[in-house]
């Protein structure tokens, strides 16, 4: 029952001798909570160790003085970074923190354990945050560490937080791991505010309360300039059948690549990820708008001719696809405007041999979700009323339709919030082990990457970019999930090939003559890896390496082969002339 006077702050305590279970889905405030939770505990001078798994200790310290951390004393705050080394970043050594890798358990435990002994202390607070990717890493362990590692150190006179997100793995195995909690506290998103549950506690009784909040969104525009990027984008349309900018490669990429970028980065969030995706697209190509107003003037002249002032009817819509979607989309699919099906306000699109759909068939979900909001964008931005139009898929290769279909409105509705987030993690799953079949297929077997009757399995490069560096530059999150999706598949492909008694250096070759087969860049390896042209960073200009995919899947790769990790320490878009990465 609840408890009267009871405060978010009552429920911020951790008890000395628990370990607290913090769960919920993807962007139930969980982090936030966390962070609280370690402010409280320095407060009172009890020693932090802090294990951060999704971003390094420097964001951590950021986002705490945020919140009001000053100065603290030496051994204060101490960090087990489990980010950098899992997918292969850079990072400035610091005598708070230890190293581990979410692909090795013994290894977390390790360093949880160094710095324990470092520390000298009991009543140390250890914070997890989270769970979610050792356990992407080693479903099977994961247990097993929670009860031998993290109780362990709660019963040695210490207190221990462990976050771990809803809905992205099996729920069984959630259970397990509530089942040895000695509390769980639950959290989801409300309407501007945080729902939290006390489900169990060792000093509190059952209870729920409701915590308002400020809303950060998970996608912002507000410093990012696109400006180039828009500009290549362009240059890429207008030199189809002219010389491709990437002139060593080429100016496509098969569509594998990119369907296992975008899917690797869904293991780690799949309530989220389909909307971040989509709300970047249509927020993106919604910006057009202000591109054209820099193009010459006839330029301008001709898009104010040919384009409707409005798309609300048939015939207006008609003549809009008619001219442009087929011309823009025509690598992606083939399309087709449905006049007789549409109506006022509401159009239908039919798309033949979909990139992202194609070998995918029969899957049980939906999956065109990197298509829709560059569409809803394109029409937001040309029609002169500039309404918020929207797109959400109605038919699917994936639930065993022939082709993909979409419906467009100038309105956001509950529908495209359910093809948003209705997708599970074992659909998920699905869709990975399809993809992996694939790639180990081509691997192990040498048998041929799935190709479309009439378009063949190369998309342009610059579809590859937006699927994966270029919207991770306003969001943390999502690069997050890139980087950790990249590491799992590199992993999971490094243990297939030592499986099939592939020898080391055998299985890298084979990983390298695959990136240049699906055209990803022109690959050199020796000491270091080059790659001329990389497909996730060639044509933008950021101040950091920008290959956050790649990074991550190769680290995968030489740690599961080789025992070693890499690290990129040039890139093209940093205004290298290739990309190189360190091998360690």
């Amino acid at each position: 029952m609840d408890q009267k006077g009871l405060s978010a702050i009552d429920i911020m305590e951790v008890p000395k001798g628990s370990l607290i279970l913090l769960t919920g889905p993807p962007g139930a405030g969980k982090s936030t909570f966390c962070h609280q939770v370690v402010l409280n505990g320095l407060a009172m001078d009890r020693p932090v160790l802090f294990v951060t798994t999704e971003q390094g200790p420097a964001e951590i310290i950021g986002l705490l003085r945020e919140r009001g951390m000053g100065e603290l004393p030496p051994g204060a705050l101490n960090f087990v970074d489990v980010f950098a080394q899992t997918v292969g970043v850079a990072t400035t050594e610091r005598p708070d923190t230890i190293h581990a890798n979410c692909e090795d358990l013994n290894s977390l435990s390790m360093a949880i354990a160094k710095l324990q002994q470092r520390i000298g202390k009991k009543d140390v607070l250890l914070a997890f945050d989270s769970l979610t990717s050792p356990y992407l890493f080693n479903k099977e362990q994961v247990f097993r560490f929670i009860t031998l590692c993290l109780l362990k150190f709660a019963a040695e006179e210490n207190s221990v937080l462990a976050l771990v997100d809803e809905g992205c793995g099996k729920e069984e195995d959630l259970v397990a791991m509530m089942s040895v909690a000695d509390g769980i506290i639950r959290m989801e998103a409300g309407q501007a505010s945080r729902i939290i549950t006390v489900v169990k506690h060792p000093e509190l009784s059952p209870t729920t309360m409701e915590v308002p909040v400020a809303e950060r969104p998970m996608i912002s525009f507000d410093s990012f300039d696109d400006r180039l990027v828009m500009r290549s984008l362009g240059e890429a349309a207008s030199s189809a059948g002219a010389q491709a900018l990437r002139t060593v490669v080429g100016e496509r990429v098969n569509m594998l690549w990119k369907n296992l970028a975008f899917w690797s980065g869904m293991l780690w969030d799949p309530k989220r990820f389909p909307r971040m995706m989509y709300e970047f697209d249509r927020g993106f190509h919604a910006r057009a708008r202000e591109a054209l107003a820099l193009a010459p003037w006839y330029q301008r002249l001709l898009m104010k001719l040919l384009m409707p002032k409005s798309m609300s009817e048939v015939r207006d819509m008609k003549r809009f696809a008619s001219r442009f979607i087929k011309t823009t989309h025509a690598a992606t699919g083939i399309w087709e405007y449905l006049e007789n099906a549409s109506k006022k306000d509401e159009h239908y699109f039919r798309v033949h041999e979909n990139a992202s759909c194609w070998a995918l068939r029969d899957v049980g979900a939906r999956l065109a979700f990197p298509d829709l909001g560059s569409m809803a964008g394109i029409l937001s931005s040309v029609e002169a009323e500039q309404r918020g139009w929207n797109l959400l898929e109605t038919k699917c290769v994936g639930t065993g339709s022939p082709y993909c279909e979409f419906k467009a409105t100038p309105a956001q509705t509950d529908e495209l919030n359910d093809f948003l987030e209705g997708i599970d993690s074992s659909i998920v799953e699905e869709v990975h082990h399809h993809l992996m079949d694939q790639l180990t297929g081509f691997l192990i077997r040498r048998e041929p990457l799935p190709e479309r009757p009439k378009l063949g399995g190369d998309v342009p490069s610059s579809v590859m970019l937006m699927v994966t560096s270029v919207p991770a530059l306003v969001s943390d999150r999502y690069r997050t999930a890139l980087g950790m999706g990249g590491a799992k598949v590199g992993k999971e492909i490094g243990e297939h090939l030592q499986d099939a008694g592939i020898e080391p250096d055998d299985a890298i070759r084979r990983v390298m003559d695959f990136l240049e087969h699906c055209k990803v860049g022109k690959v050199t390896l020796g000491d270091t890896i080059k790659m001329v042209q990389n497909c996730e960073s060639f044509g933008l200009e950021a101040e950091e390496p920008t290959c956050f995919f790649t990074t991550g899947f190769l680290n995968g790769l030489f740690s599961a082969v080789r025992n070693q990790h890499v690290r990129e320490v040039k890139c093209i878009a940093a205004g290298d002339p290739y990309c190189e990465w360190e091998i360690m």
